[in-house]
């Protein structure tokens, strides 16, 4: 989107989707890390989680958070390529990552933690290739984001419900139980509307609000078959959650190359 907005050319694209994606594995990998690290006794008394490298015992905590700087620092070394405005704001972002996993011990939220720390790329991505942010694109951009990381976690979090319960663990899913289904389908909707938002000021094209009704019915039938008492069927919904952010990239992309070729680049 930053691209399109910039009429780039189409290495600048490309070079920082392969930043942000090896960045993106390298920061997913030290969440995973921290929270393991927070949960390593809450893990060991959960049947889908006592097989985690530190509930299971096969490395310490010295071992774990060794592992960590070599992630911290391997996320570091890609934050460093980009210009300083991204750096600063990169670099902000890690007391989110590392406070989400204790979040769920004190507040029914945290899946709304995760979605700041999981949707900040919004904001990231675009001032690393404009040299700053354009707030008003990538508020409600990154507002739907967390408002789409709502409707995936809390799906992902029916899984867990019982256990949750058993080990004190609080989420959106235990909060809003019987109104799940249409508590997500409002946040759906506002996922959909925030980035069609960001789109007509951001002044995208037909291709870009083709891929966003893609995913508005995907969302949308994932929220209406969904049965969030059954393990499966929560399991093949978050999945497929991926899906609808799939259709709006895609949308996003073919409106920039479309443009390229306006433009005969």
């Amino acid at each position: 989107m930053a691209s399109y907005a910039l009429q780039a050319p189409l290495t600048t694209p490309l070079t920082y989707i392969s930043l942000f994606g090896l960045g993106a594995l390298i920061m997913r990998g030290a969440g995973c890390t921290i929270n393991d690290m927070w949960d390593q006794r809450l893990d060991k008394a959960v049947a889908r989680t006592r097989e985690r490298p530190l509930a299971r015992g096969d490395i310490n905590q010295t071992q774990a958070l060794v592992f960590l700087g070599a992630q911290l620092t391997a996320g570091l070394g890609v934050l460093l390529q980009l210009n300083w405005y991204s750096i600063i704001l990169g670099a902000s972002s890690l007391s989110v990552v590392t406070l989400y996993p204790f979040m769920k011990r004190i507040t029914y939220w945290p899946q709304a933690v995760l979605g700041l720390a999981f949707n900040w790329g919004a904001l990231l991505g675009w001032s690393a290739v404009a040299g700053a942010v354009n707030w008003s694109v990538c508020i409600p951009l990154y507002a739907g984001g967390v408002c789409w990381t709502l409707v995936y976690d809390s799906i992902y979090a029916h899984q867990d419900k019982k256990d949750d319960v058993t080990v004190g663990i609080r989420s959106t899913a235990l909060l809003f139980g019987s109104q799940t289904r249409t508590i997500l389908t409002g946040l759906s909707a506002s996922t959909i509307s925030l980035i069609t938002a960001a789109g007509v000021l951001n002044g995208h094209g037909a291709p870009f609000y083709m891929g966003v009704g893609l995913a508005a019915a995907q969302l949308a039938r994932i929220v209406y078959r969904t049965d969030f008492d059954v393990r499966e069927s929560c399991w093949k919904g978050f999945v497929d959650c991926g899906w609808s952010g799939f259709w709006i990239w895609m949308g996003a992309a073919a409106d920039y190359v479309l443009l390229l070729l306006s433009m005969g680049t």
